[in-house]
């Protein structure tokens, strides 16, 4: 009996081994994941699948990361190494990948500096002293004898949309144009550096005037309308509704009114785009809308003989964190909107109306023109309103009879680097360029890579949580591990309970 029990051991053990190493042979060829994250953060989308099984040419992925990094850091380098194994898979051989220590050689890390993969000098602790050491974690993407170069991988951003895009921006033949509406005070393209650049991955972006001669070229399958300053002419107005007669998509990021720090002062602009709208059924209110979830202005306080600077919140720059389930809106975490303005809806049935985002639930508006106080104490008695929409899609006839889409945000400041004749450029945060460009994809692509720029997350703030979620959370990151203890070592001490009983019986050999 005793030879038996050992023979049965050894088959088991062999069948064991049999089968891990089919399972390891088998994984070269199927890569399986179990992705439990939110936002489904780790699996492939619809669009990277089809860019990859539709490649034409191969595609070859230098990865320049440094190794020994931080186990926080070098996870990234673990995730993209994952990543490319799926790409791979799934190209049927068409993407190729290696991974390069430019650390290891100064011929690999000049390369990779010529290329425009910077490096980053990061903390690491070493026999208990800090020091900084020189790490590169980015990528070049090679098709032919084009390339596209991802100079650094941030940890925790969307490496998906990076590295599809990439692909994409290497293979795309034939872009659709967008056109920048000018001529009436808004920024040129150039002061839309960010969007702008997110762009070019599936467009051509290009500044458009209208005349009241001619239509608006055909080869524009959508317009954006940001920020315009002086009036629009009536003439105008007709050529932008032949061209949603036509077929064509509008985005409109508009100014109602205006806030000016330097003099404290807010005003209402006028630029014939409110009455024409209006008749869309569609109106943005001439009102500065104010949030409690709010910006930080600087401001220069005294404080005995010195003047210091001090951060104080300003109701005008609500922080939006409330967005509708809608693709250009998925994935956002946190947009600022510069002095906006809420949107009203009066349309008819034949209009499918709705609304994207929201202020919080503490709003309120105040007309203009108004003096700001910068200093002043704000109570929960100045926020009576609930949450206010602020942008919002229209599909239906917008002019004529044809169903077309249209994108309306009640501020148009949130997206713009920088106004003609500005000499510094501020940057723009990342989810609002995500909320304007996934707006334009939304209206003219049909890749779906819409989906993947907000995979990533961005900014979840633990102090904007409430408090009893807060406790909870701490609690849970306390007892749970606590409790996985517990109940592991009661389950064995009564598998062992049992094996000891079972060994005292008769028939035990």
């Amino acid at each position: 009996m005793i030879m038996r029990t050992k023979k049965s051991f050894y088959t088991s053990v062999l069948l064991v081994i049999g089968i891990l190493l089919l399972i390891n042979f088998m994984s070269k060829d199927y890569f399986i994941r179990f992705d439990l994250t939110e936002n489904q953060r780790f699996t492939l989308s619809d669009a990277s699948e089809n860019i990859l099984e539709e490649l034409l040419e191969p595609v070859t992925v230098k990865a320049y990361f440094s190794e020994n990094l931080p186990p926080n850091i070098a996870q990234t380098r673990q995730d993209f190494k994952d990543l490319l194994v799926e790409y791979a898979n799934l190209s049927g051989g068409n993407l190729v990948y290696e991974f390069i220590n430019p650390n290891e050689d100064p011929q690999s890390e000049e390369e990779a500096a010529q290329s425009g993969i910077s490096p980053v000098m990061i903390n690491v602790r070493e026999k208990d002293q800090m020091k900084q050491q020189k790490a590169f974690m980015g990528a070049i993407i090679q098709m032919g004898d084009q390339q596209d170069v991802i100079p650094f991988m941030q940890p925790g951003e969307a490496m998906e949309y990076a590295l599809t895009t990439s692909i994409k921006k290497l293979s795309v033949v034939d872009k659709p144009t967008i056109g920048l509406v000018q001529g009436h005070g808004e920024p040129p393209g150039y002061g839309l550096q960010q969007a702008g650049q997110a762009l070019s991955v599936l467009y051509n972006f290009e500044d458009v005037t209208i005349t009241d001669t001619e239509d608006i070229d055909g080869r524009f399958k959508t317009l954006a309308i940001v920020a315009p300053t002086d009036t629009i002419p009536a003439s105008h107005l007709a050529k932008l509704d032949q061209f949603l007669e036509r077929g064509g998509r509008l985005l409109v990021a508009m100014n109602k009114v205006d806030g000016d720090l330097q003099q404290a002062y807010g005003r209402s602009i006028f630029t014939g785009l409110g009455p024409w709208l209006k008749k869309k059924g569609l109106t943005v209110e001439n009102k500065f809308l104010t949030d409690a979830n709010c910006a930080s202005v600087t401001v220069q306080q005294q404080q005995g003989p010195f003047r210091v600077q001090s951060q104080v919140q300003f109701p005008f720059l609500p922080v939006l964190n409330n967005f509708a389930d809608h693709p250009v809106t998925k994935g956002l975490e946190s947009v600022v909107l510069p002095f906006a303005s809420p949107l009203v809806f009066a349309g008819d049935t034949t209009m499918n109306y709705m609304p994207l985002a929201y202020s919080s639930e503490q709003s309120g508006t105040s007309s203009v023109p108004i003096y700001f106080n910068i200093q002043q104490q704000w109570t929960d008695a100045d926020f009576p309103l609930g949450s206010q929409v602020v942008a919002a899609a229209v599909e239906g006839p917008l002019a004529g009879n044809t169903v077309t889409k249209m994108v309306l945000i009640g501020d148009g400041d949130f997206v713009i680097n920088a106004r003609e004749g500005q000499q510094q450029p501020q940057a723009v945060q990342p989810d609002n360029v995500s909320l304007f460009v996934n707006s334009i994809d939304w209206l003219s692509d049909d890749t779906g890579l819409i989906e993947l720029r907000t995979k990533g997350v961005t900014s979840r703030p633990i102090d904007q949580l409430e408090d009893g979620t807060k406790t909870t959370l701490k609690w849970l990151n306390f007892a749970l591990p606590l409790l996985f203890a517990v109940i592991y070592g009661i389950v064995r001490a009564q598998i062992r309970r049992m094996q000891r009983v079972k060994r005292m019986e008769v028939s035990y050999e």
